[in-house]
């Protein structure tokens, strides 16, 4: 039952205020920890196991941690989540500031900030369609990507400032100071919470019959089944060339830490226009429609920025503005169809499981990286799974459920 007020978006600039600066500190401190790692190490393995890391944890505790997430008070555990990453960012920091440098510090507050993500990006997720108008999802979505990229773009520059100015153990403090307001934000506004359904059984027969409806909400269709894997697929293959990316302008274009720095820029500069155009429309499209595009084109942006020659760092450059512009479409209409398709009570489970399962085959594909980018060679790496992701997209179109899936009123009983 929609429980939207007339000041939903008097409530939606406080919450953007706070989640603004606890996504630039964390996008501040992770291409922070990146650049020190690739300085300090130069290796694909390191690099993918950061990565494991920081997704393990969310892809295990995320396949039961939505079933809580719609049971329990969402303001109250976003607050409990972004306060649990503050004080683990804290005793990591102290432990660098007392001259215990070790690398699987860093591994482990990667582990620990995403048991909180776990919590808090499903609370957030499934919190929109209690606050906003359905016909505004998209909009929603489109301003928020628009968050992330401004995000992206200062975290970056912001990040390679402070590594070249001081210990990473004090660039870790930002984390903290970005939790905080974030929590501060939250403490001003009322988030509804949906009617919760009751569930037969106690204990562990309850949670098991809890993720059961979870499951029965993605799987409702065929098609939208589908929608899900084409994404999970999708997800599989560009893990490992997310990874990546720094490796490639440092080692194929033999750029510096600024030139690392602009390509994370140009990306946000692109998912900044892409959330911009959908926060300013109202599109209309079906959103299936748009994701298969996007699947496309991201494919082509990425194959194509792996058969560049050394020389041809301006021309990645100009790509990786294109692939923002695609992430962020997708990454908007993906959303907005769950948000729209689902019971509000159903969506902390749907948001969790969903990130559970498509980061767990992320996993098998990140454990894989340093060998593909020994043995193949990281610019073929890219040419390969940009070609998959290409590929899901065509599929996708040449199967009617799935595009029967982002029509209007196509959605559970």
């Amino acid at each position: 039952m929609s429980q939207v007020t007339g000041n939903w978006r008097k409530v939606f600039s406080i919450i953007w205020a706070g989640q603004f600066m606890s996504l630039l500190s964390s996008s501040l401190v992770n291409f922070a920890v990146i650049i020190w790692l690739s300085l300090e190490t130069g290796s694909a393995e390191v690099l993918a196991l950061a990565a494991i890391s920081a997704l393990l944890p969310q892809s295990v505790i995320g396949l039961f941690s939505g079933v809580f997430i719609d049971r329990w008070d969402r303001k109250k555990t976003m607050i409990m989540a972004d306060g649990f990453i503050a004080l683990c960012t804290l005793v990591i920091a102290s432990l660098f500031y007392f001259g215990q440098m070790e690398l699987w510090y860093l591994y482990l507050l990667l582990g620990l900030r995403s048991v909180g993500s776990a919590f808090h990006m499903p609370a957030m997720q499934a919190s929109v369609p209690l606050l906003a108008p359905a016909s505004e999802l998209m909009r929603v979505a489109g301003i928020n990507q628009v968050i992330q990229s401004v995000s992206n773009i200062a975290g970056p520059a912001l990040g390679a400032l402070a590594i070249g100015l001081m210990d990473i153990g004090y660039v870790l403090l930002f984390d903290i100071a970005g939790a905080l307001f974030a929590i501060l934000s939250l403490l001003f506004v009322r988030i509804p919470n949906p009617e919760r359904t009751v569930q037969k059984g106690k204990g562990i027969k309850q949670v098991l019959g809890d993720i059961e409806a979870g499951i029965r909400a993605i799987t409702f269709s065929r098609g939208f089944s589908l929608l899900f894997l084409f994404s999970i697929v999708a997800t599989f293959c560009l893990m490992p060339v997310a990874v990546l990316f720094p490796l490639l302008t440092l080692k194929h274009f033999q750029g510096d830490t600024f030139q690392m720095g602009l390509i994370e820029v140009v990306w946000g500069v692109g998912m900044l226009a892409g959330g911009g155009l959908l926060g300013m429309l109202k599109i209309r499209t079906n959103k299936v429609v748009l994701i298969n595009w996007m699947y496309i084109i991201l494919g082509a942006v990425l194959a194509l920025s792996g058969l560049l020659p050394p020389r041809g760092y301006a021309v990645f450059v100009v790509l990786t503005t294109i692939g923002g512009i695609t992430g962020a479409i997708y990454n908007a209409s993906f959303t907005a169809i769950i948000q729209e398709k689902i019971d509000p009570a159903l969506l902390g489970r749907v948001f969790s499981m969903f990130f559970s399962i498509s980061l767990f085959p992320s996993l098998l594909a990140l454990m894989g990286t340093g060998f593909l980018a020994d043995t193949i060679g990281i610019s073929r790496t890219f040419v390969i799974l940009g070609s998959a992701i290409g590929l899901v997209g065509i599929l996708s179109f040449l199967v009617p459920e799935v595009t029967r899936a982002g029509e209007a009123g196509q959605g559970p009983a």
